[in-house]
């Protein structure tokens, strides 16, 4: 009886002791962050915060407009807009200086810029809820599409071709390749993409934005047809991309599909309804 009573104990012992090691296990593993899931939020916003580890969970409730009782708003109602008024705000010396070296004016660059600005924010709502909208910034991208406007690798390299290419359909006039200009012997693919995805400095975005924009009214230019005021057509082009433009007498608004407030926008659409609105109005005159 005492035998049998003494092997109960031992395995009673033994088992608590195993409950022991494994919750100590556990707690050692949790400290040091061994059971952390890759491809995490924390992880998928390393890009953006660099190597600042995640403190607390947050529960994200999301309101499609700044008045949390509406469904359905204005694009100039909705969080998005706060966050990209501001950070347009924020750069406004920078478009200013490009618009000088460019000939395209502030508005127009800004008006070009939004759509793609809108279109990163509603599709990374996670992100754009825990670390944009705290920092009123823009957001620079930097895998398939770079910076602030969301230019692909190859597109910037066909501007800087036309730049250079006086037979080319697009080429906007003399001089304008020097603001491109590499030093000797740079490495051009790592210097582009650097350029581009500079998240404090956002000078190229703007400026490859604006090349394009001046490219594709001098090609419609030649054509007959004058696009300079007209955001609709060069936010859809700048979506589309160079091999799409052809200029035609009735030219449709199109682009991206985005999601905004509760209501859905064309990429080109929603630059219009920029450009003719009083948002920004004294910092980007019409």
């Amino acid at each position: 009886m005492k035998t049998t009573l003494k092997k109960i104990l031992l395995i009673i012992g033994v088992i608590f002791a195993l409950i022991g090691m494994l919750f100590t296990f556990v707690f050692v593993g949790m400290q040091l962050e061994l059971f952390n899931v890759r491809g995490g939020i924390t992880q998928r916003n390393e890009f953006f915060l660099g190597n600042n580890k995640a403190t607390t969970t947050v529960m994200l409730i999301d309101y499609p407009c700044v008045d949390t009782t509406k469904k359905v708003c204005d694009w100039k109602e909705t969080p998005e807009w706060g966050v990209i008024k501001n950070g347009l705000q924020k750069d406004e010396f920078v478009i200013k200086r490009v618009s000088e070296e460019t000939g395209i004016p502030k508005r127009m660059i800004a008006a070009v810029v939004i759509p793609e600005q809108a279109r990163f924010f509603t599709a990374n709502r996670e992100i754009f809820k825990k670390y944009f909208e705290p920092m009123k910034i823009l957001g620079s991208m930097s895998q398939f599409s770079l910076g602030v406007s969301g230019i692909k690798e190859k597109t910037a390299l066909e501007i800087e071709v036309n730049l250079a290419n006086k037979d080319s359909d697009f080429y906007p006039g003399e001089g304008l390749d020097k603001l491109i200009a590499y030093e000797p012997n740079a490495n051009r693919e790592k210097e582009l993409f650097n350029r581009l995805t500079d998240p404090k400095d956002h000078y190229y975005s703007y400026l490859y934005t604006a090349l394009y924009i001046r490219e594709v009214e001098s090609q419609w230019k030649s054509a007959g047809f004058d696009i300079s005021k007209n955001p609709e057509i060069a936010a859809t082009l700048f979506n589309i991309g160079f091999d799409n433009s052809k200029p035609n007498t009735t030219p449709a608004v199109g682009g991206t599909a985005i999601n905004l407030g509760g209501k859905t926008y064309l990429y080109g659409e929603l630059s219009s309804n920029f450009y003719n609105s009083e948002e920004l109005a004294d910092v980007f005159m019409k």
